[in-house]
């Protein structure tokens, strides 16, 4: 079962991540952020507002610096005014500038936060966009297992009591890492990354069924748990069921459908003596095989292709085994 959720960001967190000086104040640093784009007010400034958004961040650069400059200021003063009465979340100058008073006079006057990084214009945005874009990611939660093996993460998922978390603890073992044990936070960071992290209550624990719930890294060491990761495959555990057809050359790769993006999914069939994490690890190594263009069911496919015409004499059949 999916769960969805609407995510914000606190001003005082952007605050503190960039180091930005609180230019006037108090800045009410419980001011929520809820865009992750930002935006550079130039039209703004010169009396423009069709679609100005002061839901976001605006961030003042050297060009619009320079052009408030060049305003006399009477001018100044009523173009402010006009711009901070649209309530911005957040102003903030780049590069160190200086921030004239008439500016902090019409910030103060609408009660908004005006702020200042040493940052050139072009990195500070750049930086802030990739810090909204996964603090206000669009989410969801599954139930699973999240590990990272051979640096692929690796999605479990599976009825309850197939062995996801026994298989995680085993990998664990083999120096693989725990990322999340039952409920695996997935957010869409990208329109082609999604990444996984664990609720912070059970962060960095795994139940297991018989022994309860054990911290992972207090007894495999820090070097065995991770905080987030990329989630490059899905591993279906379902339990063996006699006659039932499974794939055995993997010709054809499956897709799971998250969010509007697919990752590639392959089912295991779960029965007593299989090693289950030797089986994760060959499928983590095939997928980073076949991200860098090499596809082992397809080159087979191709040998006896070319096997069968061989031995037809140059006529095309169709060969197995």
């Amino acid at each position: 079962m999916e769960t969805k959720h609407t995510y914000s960001v606190s001003l005082g967190t952007i605050i503190d991540e960039f180091q930005l000086e609180e230019i006037n104040g108090p800045v009410d640093r419980e001011r929520k952020v809820e865009r992750n784009e930002v935006n550079r007010p130039g039209l703004a400034l010169s009396g423009f507002f069709g679609y100005f958004e002061p839901s976001r961040i605006q961030i003042i650069g050297m060009s619009e610096a320079d052009y408030l400059s060049r305003l006399e200021e009477a001018q100044q003063k009523e173009v402010l005014n006009q711009f901070f009465s649209f309530n911005p979340v957040a102003v903030v100058f780049s590069t160190g500038l200086p921030v004239p008073q008439t500016v902090i006079d019409a910030a103060n006057t609408y009660q908004v936060p005006v702020l200042r990084t040493q940052r050139l214009t072009s990195e500070f945005m750049a930086a802030l966009i990739a810090s909204l874009s996964v603090s206000l990611a669009p989410r969801i939660t599954r139930h699973g297992v999240l590990v990272e093996v051979y640096g692929e993460g690796i999605l479990i998922l599976g009825d309850s009591g197939v062995g996801k978390s026994e298989t995680a603890i085993e990998l664990v073992k083999r120096g693989h890492r725990l990322i999340a044990d039952d409920a695996v936070e997935i957010k869409k960071v990208s329109a082609k990354t999604l990444v996984g992290s664990a609720p912070a209550l059970i962060r960095h624990y795994v139940e297991l069924r018989g022994i309860g719930i054990v911290d992972v890294k207090r007894i495999f060491g820090m070097g065995a748990v991770k905080e987030t990761e990329k989630i490059d495959l899905i591993i279906m555990l379902e339990q063996w069921v006699q006659g039932k057809m499974y794939d055995r050359f993997g010709l054809e790769t499956e897709y799971t459908d998250i969010m509007g993006i697919k990752v590639p999914t392959t089912l295991i069939p779960v029965r007593p003596g299989r090693n289950l994490a030797v089986i994760l690890e060959i499928a983590a190594m095939n997928n980073r095989q076949k991200k860098m263009g090499y596809d082992t069911a397809k080159e087979f496919n191709d040998r006896l292709m070319n096997m069968s015409v061989r031995r037809a004499g140059g006529k095309t059949t169709y060969g197995g085994f």
